[in-house]
């Protein structure tokens, strides 16, 4: 059995596609043992794929951008979160996004991820950071839901399905940055090209096994639902509204490829935002390598 050791987010719904492949023993068939190490820091995901102690992982995009801008290997193959899943939800008393000013918003951190989508979304509504509101470095997902609920943070940005039991226990709903930004590759499936390259046998196994977990999960409904409970913990109710979210929107993609003009758009807001310069203008395609998956789905194709 070849090892692989992969990197991700907390107990998230963005982990789907590797606990499905788990579920159905899909990387056993193909020769792979796998191991998922789940972190709650989004950086430490990406620092451990750095370093080689993992060697793929479902992280933050803006990452790998940074990593290339300061000249690194990392590199796109794959999609993950293609589409905004998420709400800026509010506190109770807090009704729309105007009453934020001098507030406090909980972000996964504060240089890449959800701080550029606060951001942006909030200039929209006449707030600017600093100088209107603050900007704390809470942790992913999980994280943030605990926060507000506990008062430290006075919104964040929940990702289905915590957006739809927040706004159930009355918090509000102020952005839905989907609406603004229809393509925005949030996390993506990423790798060491030089690993990539060493190891090409063995990527193109998993990437058979990445396309083939993402078909089922547009395909079994019933499963995904059942495989969302256990491993979230979330209850049926808001597995099924989560799994209709991410089909009928295709926040995941069904053949496993990033969207590239999401990740341009990552692109050209983050560079807005962080006023990183050198960035602006930069291509998308730059970041992505696609050919492992082409060749799996040839692979499947001939199969």
């Amino acid at each position: 059995m070849a090892k692989i050791k992969f990197a991700a987010v907390s107990r998230n719904y963005f982990n789907m596609p590797i606990w499905v492949a788990q579920h159905y023993k899909l990387f056993k068939n193909e020769g792979i043992q796998l191991d998922l190490e789940l972190y709650e820091p989004i950086d430490e995901v990406t620092e451990r794929l750095k370093d080689g102690r993992v060697q793929l992982a479902f992280g933050v995009t803006e990452h790998v951008i940074l990593d290339r801008e300061s000249g690194g290997n990392l590199v796109i193959i794959g999609g993950n979160v293609n589409k905004l899943p998420f709400s800026l939800i509010g506190q109770k008393e807090i009704k729309k996004p105007e009453d934020l000013r001098n507030k406090v918003i909980g972000v996964s951190s504060l240089k890449a991820g959800s701080s550029s989508l606060i951001m942006k979304s909030l200039e929209r509504f006449g707030l600017h950071y600093p100088n209107d509101y603050k900007i704390k470095e809470v942790g992913p997902i999980l994280a943030r839901w605990e926060k507000l609920q506990n008062g430290e943070i006075d919104a964040g940005l929940q990702g289905a399905p915590l957006n739809y039991i927040a706004m159930d226990e009355g918090y509000t709903a102020l952005i839905e940055p989907r609406n603004h930004f229809p393509d925005f590759q949030f996390t993506s499936l990423n790798v060491d090209e030089i690993w990539a390259r060493e190891n090409s046998k063995i990527l193109h196994a998993f990437m058979r096994v990445f396309v083939r977990a993402h078909r089922l999960f547009f395909e079994n409904k019933g499963r995904m639902v059942n495989i969302a409970i256990k491993e979230t913990g979330i209850s049926e109710k808001y597995a099924r509204k989560a799994w209709r979210e991410y089909t009928e929107q295709q926040i995941f993609p069904i053949e496993g490829y990033a969207n590239t003009a999401g990740v341009q758009t990552l692109i050209d807001v983050s560079a807005l935002i962080r006023e990183i310069k050198h960035r602006k203008g930069t291509s998308a395609k730059s970041y992505i390598n696609h050919e492992y998956l082409d060749t799996a789905l040839t692979d499947l194709r001939n199969k």
